[in-house]
């Protein structure tokens, strides 16, 4: 079998777990409630849902949708959050061979969906997902570069402050992005900046491009300038392009231009 298909095998459980609890971070977050406690239940009748009945996607589609105690209608939202987060995992996996730069951009993809439907929804990136996101990355980055892998901590540091220390000044001065955009943008650049700076230009030119078509998409939905569209999904989306694809989208831009 061929090495890219182990590791997508070897990273298609880790996804889908880190998507399910996602699927709760989306759900209890915003709310201030906990992601620990209490169990998952069904929406409609607050019965606590099963181990049986808690695989991502598979139990799911096995009861149709459905809670098994009431019968009420499961969002499709759940599943395609696990699909979305898991498949991203699996991309990334396939795309670095290295086992730690898989990890990293794994991980950080895995955040992607979830926090670009919670900004979407309530207007907010929850401090309870960057805080330890924040704190986890460093570390992964310092622990791997202790053992001889291609992750970079300086690197990492600057790309925090460029990509962050931007999006901080356009908020100060515009008041049109929140912090949790600088925060985002701040573990986006921590992350990528490990890899190499251009990971983190292909993130900024990913957000700024589809910022901009979402803006001109918005405006022809009739909706005015000044109404207030989340940074937050284009952030997000900008660092899935880098991920997948940052490399080439930087030597396209060096060869072409520089």
């Amino acid at each position: 079998m061929n090495e890219a298909w182990i590791r997508a095998l070897v990273a298609l459980p880790f996804g889908l777990g880190v998507g399910s609890f996602m699927t709760v971070a989306v759900h209890r977050l915003p709310r201030g409630e906990s992601v620990v406690q209490p169990r998952s239940r069904c929406p409609s009748c607050g019965a606590e849902i099963g181990a049986r009945d808690n695989f991502p996607v598979l139990s799911w589609l096995l009861l149709r949708g459905r809670c098994r105690r009431c019968g009420a209608r499961i969002s499709v939202e759940y599943p395609l959050v696990e699909l979305a987060t898991a498949g991203l995992v699996v991309l990334a996996a396939i795309r670095y061979p290295n086992p730690w730069q898989a990890v990293l951009v794994g991980g950080l993809l895995a955040l992607m969906p979830g926090i670009a439907l919670i900004d979407l929804r309530h207007r907010i990136i929850p401090n309870r997902l960057m805080y330890p996101s924040l704190v986890l990355f460093p570390v992964l980055i310092v622990l791997a570069r202790f053992i001889g892998e291609a992750a970079d901590p300086v690197r990492a540091g600057i790309g925090l402050l460029l990509y962050g220390g931007i999006l901080f000044v356009v908020a100060a001065v515009s008041g049109g992005m929140g912090m949790g955009d600088v925060k985002l943008a701040a573990l986006i650049g921590l992350v990528f900046g490990s890899l190499g700076l251009r990971f983190v230009g292909a993130a900024a030119a990913g957000a700024i491009a589809l910022g901009g078509l979402g803006g001109l998409v918005a405006l022809a939905m009739g909706r005015g300038r000044k109404s207030a569209i989340p940074f937050g999904p284009y952030l997000a989306a900008g660092a899935v392009v880098a991920g997948l694809w940052g490399e080439e989208i930087a030597s396209w831009y060096i060869g072409r231009f520089l």
